[in-house]
This record gives C-alpha cells, sequence and structure tokens, in this order.
C-alpha cells in the first residue's frame, strides 16, 4: 500500500455512478453504509461486485467503501465493480494488465437510446395500417 490511506476510484454504468475507496483491511464490503449482502440480496450481483478482486487475488486484503447515486440495480453494481477495478489498476501497475486482460477497467458505454420523434420508443415505429 502507498503511503496514502486510501486509493480511490470512480466507476460508471448507465446512469449509476459509484465513488469507491479502498482502505487496507480484511476484505469488507460497504456500500452506502449498508454491507454487500444487504445492498445486494442476489449472488450474481455480489459476484460481479467482488470480480476484480477475485481476478487480482486481494480480496482479503482491502476493504471497500463505496457511495452510489442514479441507476438501477444491475448498473450500480457494474458501477461498484468499475471503480473498484479502477482503484486497484491505480494502487498497483501489474494488477492494470490483468485487469485490462478481464475487461473490468473498460467503462461500458451502452445506455438507453432517446426516444425519437414520430415513433412510440427509440425504434418503435407505430403499427402500419394498408387499409
Amino acid at each position: 500500500m502507498s503511503d496514502q490511506a486510501y486509493v480511490y476510484g470512480t466507476g460508471r454504468r448507465k446512469t449509476a455512478i459509484a465513488q469507491v475507496r479502498l482502505y487496507p483491511g480484511n476484505g469488507s464490503v460497504i456500500i452506502d453504509g449498508k454491507t454487500l449482502e444487504e445492498r445486494f440480496p442476489s449472488l450474481v450481483l455480489r459476484a460481479r461486485v467482488l470480480s476484480p478482486l477475485h481476478v487480482t487475488g486481494t480480496l482479503n486484503k482491502y476493504n471497500v467503501i463505496a457511495k452510489l447515486c442514479g441507476g438501477g440495480v444491475t448498473g450500480q453494481a457494474e458501477a461498484v465493480r468499475h471503480g473498484i477495478a479502477r482503484a486497484l489498476a491505480k494502487e498497483e501497475d501489474n494488477f492494470k494488465s490483468i485487469l485490462r486482460h478481464e475487461g473490468l477497467l473498460t467503462r461500458d458505454p451502452r445506455v438507453k437510446e432517446r426516444k425519437k420523434y414520430g415513433l412510440k420508443r427509440a425504434r418503435k415505429a407505430p403499427q402500419y395500417t394498408k387499409r
């Protein structure tokens, strides 16, 4: 660990933004004042959040504290994952190549497409009537 008390990383996915801090510790994850299990009851989402720590083998070396705003449950989980990955990459240079290879440092650019005028949704056109 460097001379700082913590390492910071910002993660984004869709409209969710996560501000993540990594502290040296025993592996506890606190998101908006709640534990990981309270915040994300789904096992799939919990695994997604912890994937950067699993990949780098630092699951029990850092405590994670995150603040979330915006988005839905899946977007928030992936924003926390992105934030953790960025903080780990900032912490140690050799983690950067591992995380990049797993695709955890790349911000997912997919967002909801805006509705266009004359259409019902972004691409759905009104039903065509012949007669």
